[in-house]
């Protein structure tokens, strides 16, 4: 693409692309029907989100094979994409189909981002390096949970406006890259919320139950589908209240503080997925 090409493109798909930190859909209309009420701007970078202005007949769009949430925003249609901290900067593309059968090909650009190192000594090397058996049983959760977090609920509805989902102190931020006993691991997905054990753990917004289970590094877990591809996920928790399939409503417990897992003391690990990509929860919570 010759730069006057790539101005232009830009022109045309970005100078109105906005980042989605946080909005309301409507109760009553899903997919591209969604109306937003809230379209506050963030950063485009690698484990953000972006927000596209599209055409007002696009009914499905995705981005790296993963379907994109389309809703509505005064008068106009935007795509709400998740980015993963694996994208590179510049020029990231998506699709969209329309109700006549056409696809159109959009685009959003990037910058970079460079995430701060955390290195943590855990205790139980088997937790950093597991042996056979182990690695069984992580191979075996590890496609439950990708199951999981392809979900899209159709009747579910979204919003993009959480509430903290316990009361501890942050202690540590997301994309952070790791080092357990030294060794690099793969970049913190989620945000650690520290506080004492057995404190009660909340829905940040409504949804349903997805899964729950003890994995091998997570400890104790909730998964929790907002619909729409929006989906949140809850670790090395102490107990689970609730049970798969239960409707839950902002502020409604859902289990208690614990240290399960991979730990080094009692915290809540909270990730948002977002079209099956790990953004920061941080963009969801409201000032």
């Amino acid at each position: 693409m010759s730069k006057k090409a790539s101005l232009n493109f830009r022109f045309r798909y970005l100078t109105r692309t906005v980042l989605c930190l946080f909005a309301v859909c409507s109760p009553s209309l899903f997919g591209a029907d969604a109306v937003l009420q809230r379209l506050p701007a963030a950063l485009l970078v690698p484990g953000g989100a972006a927000v596209v202005p599209t055409a007002s007949d696009a009914i499905r769009g995705e981005y790296k094979g993963e379907r994109v949430l389309l809703a509505r925003f005064e008068g106009e249609q935007y795509a709400i994409i998740g980015i993963p901290l694996s994208a590179k900067p510049g020029l990231q593309t998506f699709t969209l189909d329309n109700r006549a059968g056409e696809t159109e090909t959009l685009g959003f650009s990037i910058a970079d981002k460079a995430y701060t190192e955390q290195r943590l000594t855990i205790k139980n090397q088997r937790q950093v390096n597991p042996n056979e058996t182990d690695m069984t049983r992580i191979q075996a959760e590890s496609a439950e949970m990708k199951a999981a977090f392809r979900s899209w609920d159709e009747a579910l509805v979204p919003t993009f406006s959480m509430i903290p989902p316990v009361d501890g102190v942050r202690s540590s931020s997301f994309g952070l890259k790791r080092f357990f006993n030294g060794e690099p691991r793969a970049p913190h997905s989620g945000m650690d919320i520290a506080a004492d054990e057995g404190t009660p753990i909340v829905a940040p917004a409504a949804g349903r139950i997805l899964a729950t289970g003890n994995y091998f590094f997570n400890g104790n877990t909730i998964i929790l589908d907002h619909g729409h591809g929006l989906i949140s996920l809850y670790c090395h928790m102490n107990t689970i209240d609730v049970e798969v399939g239960r409707q839950v409503i902002a502020g409604e417990q859902i289990g208690r503080v614990g240290q399960t897992g991979r730990v080094t003391g009692p915290h809540l690990h909270w990730s948002v997925n977002l079209n099956n990509t790990r953004i920061d929860p941080a963009l969801f919570l409201a000032d």
